[in-house]
């Protein structure tokens, strides 16, 4: 059996409001290394056989408490959004690919940028290939974020990457998947020791219709903090 811890990076600046993805410099913010810094005392007592992490600057500063060397796997790395870098999640909600990203996600191609479904390959793939490579008896962590964790827990529910959406996975959460020779167990999800409600969304009307609510946060979201 193989334990994967899936840590989420802490909160920036840009959490929440604007799709970060790859853009560079995105750094955590002080709530973010608050979090960092929870993460690693939450788990001290684990023992890891390895830290992995998306190569990416929140990421990398998420796992620094851990204090433990650090190999980075781009196939963690965020989704690339493409032409949707940087921009604000109310503006993007009101574009044509929006509702394709919500209702039929592996359909879902960013322009300029990647697919939904090439995220959870390449993130999938990655799991297998860190599960051979540390061997059956080993935990180990990987810091990435919320659209590929999501992607992986959905491969290891079974759920058809239309069921994504349906995952949530807050900055600084802890997902815990067990991987047996016949099949993955998800032993924990988005782990925060938060229990707080967020917070309601504000209203946006799409075609009469308030969808807000119902909604997925594109790349994960700000959670309840």
């Amino acid at each position: 059996m193989t334990t994967l811890l899936l840590l989420r990076h802490g909160l920036t600046p840009l959490t929440g409001p604007v799709l970060a993805g790859r853009a560079p410099g995105v750094h955590l913010d002080e709530r973010g290394r608050r979090q960092a810094a929870d993460a690693a005392e939450r788990l001290h007592e684990v023992t890891l056989d390895a830290v992995v992490s998306s190569p990416l600057e929140r990421c990398l500063e998420t796992v620094e408490p851990f204090g433990k060397d650090v190999r980075r796997d781009d196939r963690f790395a965020e989704c690339d959004y493409g032409d949707w870098t940087g921009r604000k999640l109310g503006d993007l909600a009101k574009e044509p690919e929006w509702r394709v990203v919500q209702s039929h996600p592996s359909a879902a191609v960013f322009p300029g940028g990647e697919s939904l479904a090439a995220v959870s390959a390449r993130a999938v793939a990655a799991v297998r290939d860190w599960n051979a490579r540390l061997g059956e008896r080993a935990t180990y962590l990987v810091c990435s974020h919320g659209d590929v964790i999501k992607a992986i827990v959905a491969d290891a529910l079974g759920l058809h990457l239309d069921q994504f959406q349906r995952i949530n996975v807050d900055p600084g959460s802890v997902t815990v998947i067990e991987y047996t020779p016949l099949r993955p167990f998800l032993r924990r999800l988005n782990d925060t020791r938060n229990f707080g409600l967020p917070e309601p969304p504000p209203e946006h009307k799409d075609g009469g219709e308030n969808i807000a609510g119902s909604d997925a946060a594109v790349g994960g979201g700000a959670g309840t903090t």
